[in-house]
């Protein structure tokens, strides 16, 4: 590439011969970060010491080394050598394929990248600033400085200001004016709301598994100031219990696109299809290059088999016309069974003639009747099957979360799992129909009980108002019980009274 000839002579006056045998477009990009920063610096009035160093035998190219009077930068273009992060005397600069763990990002507050863009036939050089649940920020060579606590950009500012609290402010002589303690105590208050809302909502975030809003809420946890210190402390351990959080479901999420690599591989087109969709609830934010391979091929695959579907749809539909059209239900059923499966398959790609076609012919063969439970057919293409009740919306958590499961063997205290082949255990989001169902018979049995009415009074058990005879007494005359002793009995039995306890009367 013509920018390696630009080397600088050696010492001894002969060309520096470029050691690089990489021809890619990112081959010569330790050069133009030298360059740049030279610039960079004389463009300040200020010296500084650039050169490309090679620990353990590291190619030339892979690391930077800038040194200033104020800090020593590392610039790691690639993953070759692993970044020091306990080295106060170097700070690492990455470039956009070396990783950082979230620990890191949430201990130093912040780290910088960089990356260059090709302008024309040079290479422009772009600071970023990445932290913890905030997206990474770009900014031109020219706007960064560089301090006592190291390279700064003004994304840095922004990040030190909300991690700050915010300091009381001074007093001075002759300044007769003070913010009332009532509105002191009102922002305080404010703040102090602010922050267990934000709790409060990070928790139930991570209850229902949602990676999406335990990023964004830990982002704006980072964010608060001015609240007491045990809050903080508070706020800062929830973060980091969040951080961790996000790395085991991190490990999940890999679990999940090996399973559904592996489901493509073996040409499993319903798991690929429950696997996609459990893929794009977790990682459609911040998906990878790998993820994304993984996530097309799977795309693809189910593509590929909804157009070969179409295709049957399309034959199955003109050798069913080929034939007799008296022909008894019998004899079409297996045929059109075929083409029901194939319009499952094929999905949105069937037109709506074709869904209006495989509904005659279902007609016709007598297979018109509700699906069962677990067929799924496409909008518009038969009568949709009564939906099963959701039995996970009448059952509160605090009342399952106390019984074990029948059916997937959790234990009190655990949630369901998916019971299928696979080893993985993933957690469920709703708990099995067999776990809530006995909690939810066990309560109508209570409100049958309940609405019961209670047995009627005999006649007996009341008091005479005629000949005051006690309950278990007949009256005294000879032709049966008073009558007024047989309406106080139905009155009684009217208003639902409780019946008389043995030996009392009424």
């Amino acid at each position: 590439m013509v920018c390696h000839f630009a080397h600088h002579p050696g010492p001894d006056g002969q060309p520096h011969i470029c050691g690089r045998r990489a021809r890619g477009i990112s081959s010569a990009d330790h050069l133009y970060v030298k360059s740049a920063a030279a610039a960079w610096f004389r463009n300040r009035g200020e010296e500084a010491d650039i050169a490309f160093a090679q620990p353990d035998g590291a190619p030339v190219g892979s690391l930077v080394d800038i040194t200033s009077r104020h800090r020593r930068l590392r610039v790691h273009l690639d993953q070759a050598v692993e970044p020091v992060w306990d080295d106060d005397g170097i700070e690492p600069v990455l470039g956009m394929s070396v990783p950082v763990d979230r620990d890191t990002l949430i201990g130093r507050w912040y780290v910088h990248r960089i990356r260059l863009n090709s302008e024309g036939t040079a290479r422009r050089v772009q600071i970023g600033t990445e932290a913890f649940a905030r997206p990474t920020e770009w900014f031109a060579l020219d706007t960064c400085t560089m301090t006592e606590r190291g390279l700064s950009t003004p994304a840095v500012e922004k990040i030190i200001r909300s991690r700050t609290s915010r300091p009381a402010p001074a007093w001075t002589p002759g300044r007769a004016y003070r913010v009332p303690d009532t509105e002191l105590r009102e922002q305080v208050r404010d703040v102090e709301l602010q922050a267990r809302v934000l709790l409060r909502e990070l928790a139930e975030a991570r209850r229902v598994e949602v990676v999406v809003v335990v990023t964004r809420l830990c982002g704006r946890i980072a964010e608060v100031t001015g609240v007491k210190e045990e809050t903080q402390a508070q706020l800062a351990a929830a973060v980091a219990d969040a951080g961790r959080w996000l790395e085991q479901q991190g490990e999940g999420r890999r679990s999940l696109l090996a399973d559904l690599e592996a489901a493509v591989a073996a040409g499993d087109t319903s798991r690929v299809r429950t696997l996609l969709t459990h893929v794009n609830l977790t990682t459609v934010p911040d998906r990878t290059e790998e993820e994304i391979r993984v996530v097309g091929e799977a795309a693809d695959h189910l593509a590929s088999v909804a157009s070969a579907a179409a295709e049957r749809v399309q034959v199955l539909l003109e050798d069913l016309r080929s034939h007799p059209r008296n022909r008894p239900e019998h004899q079409l059923r297996p045929q059109v069974e075929q083409l029901i499966q194939a319009a499952v398959e094929a999905g949105r790609l069937l037109g709506q003639r074709q869904q209006i076609q495989v509904a005659a012919w279902k007609a016709r063969a007598g297979l018109d009747k509700p699906a069962p439970a677990q067929t799924t057919a496409p909008r518009a293409l038969v009568e949709r099957p009564r939906q099963r009740p959701q039995l996970h919306k009448q059952v509160a958590r605090r009342y399952w979360i106390k019984t074990s499961c029948p059916r997937c063997r959790a234990g009190s205290g655990q949630k369901c799992v998916v019971d299928n082949e696979s080893r993985t255990r993933q957690v469920r989001h709703v708990p099995h129909d067999e776990r809530l169902q006995p909690i939810i018979d066990a309560r109508r049995e209570r409100q049958r009980n309940q609405l019961k009415p209670p047995p009627p009074w005999r006649v007996y058990e009341v008091t005479c108002p005629d000949c005051g005879q006690g309950a278990g007494a007949r009256c005294t005359t000879t032709g049966g019980p008073h009558r007024s002793r047989v309406e106080r009995a139905k009155e009684f039995t009217r208003l639902r009274k409780p019946r008389p306890e043995t030996g009392t009367e009424a």
